[in-house]
């Protein structure tokens, strides 16, 4: 099942797609069709208290960027406030001379998560996103890493939850700046699965439904500027498509 965030009407609702249907959910099922993708609004698909991101995850950015192999998740967060959903700006702050994009998996948890279990983590899984790990390269560089992660729209998060994607490992990611391919990757490469991820982070925070895991990024990170429009497409999930501008 597509779960989504909706504004119709002026009015923000839940609800499910089925084909380019927007059905409103009645007790966890699609009930009567709101309207169509084109009638709606969609927004991010859910709205976490945390976000806690995984860096560092992919073999080819390690051999990429020419770092130590780690042995143990690294691991920062991004701030809710950085969430926007799909068709939404990403706006560059002025003062940010690079700014870019990271196309990624996101877990989104399913029920409280606590001392989870490498092997039980999907029991706590309600089904994964596309996610752009914004970044503001040169905040990062001085040291300023919650800037740099957490600028107001530096997470867009969509277009839907999917409940039943192929097996993880299976999926694949492509990041298009302007239509162009700049990221390929496939989940597989990960060097820390989903399963490793949730145990390590459950073991000091607890997740609570709602609440994203971002997993990391392939190689082919650069810049994007206003104007780019910036696509992160997983294979089984859909297409999360933003566009850059200039903050004011």
């Amino acid at each position: 099942m597509r779960l989504v965030r909706y504004r119709l009407g002026g009015q923000t609702r839940r609800g499910a797609v089925v084909g380019e249907l927007v059905h409103e959910l009645s007790d966890g099922v699609p009930g009567r069709v709101a309207g169509t993708l084109g009638d709606v609004q969609l927004l991010a698909p859910c709205e976490p208290r945390v976000i806690v991101c995984a860096g560092s995850n992919y073999a080819d950015q390690i051999a990429e960027k020419g770092r130590p192999w780690p042995d143990r998740p690294s691991l920062f967060l991004k701030a809710p406030n950085a969430i926007v959903g799909p068709g939404a700006e990403i706006l560059r702050p002025v003062e940010v001379r690079r700014l870019e994009y990271e196309g990624e998996l996101a877990v989104v948890v399913g029920r409280t998560a606590r001392g989870v279990r490498a092997d039980r983590a999907a029991d706590f899984v309600l089904g994964y996103t596309c996610a752009n790990d914004v970044t503001a390269h040169d905040w990062r560089a001085d040291g300023q890493w919650t800037r740099a992660k957490s600028a107001d729209t530096f997470c867009p998060l969509g277009p839907w939850i999917e409940t039943e994607p192929p097996d993880p490992p299976a999926m694949r990611i492509t990041t298009r700046r302007r239509g162009e391919v700049v990221q390929r990757g496939s989940v597989a490469d990960m060097v820390f699965g989903i399963g490793e991820l949730l145990a390590f982070v459950t073991r000091w925070i607890t997740l609570e439904p709602g609440d994203v895991l971002l997993t990391g990024s392939p190689a082919g990170v650069g810049p994007m500027a206003p104007g780019d429009d910036v696509e992160v497409e997983i294979s089984g999930i859909g297409t999360l498509r933003n566009v850059v501008a200039e903050r004011p």
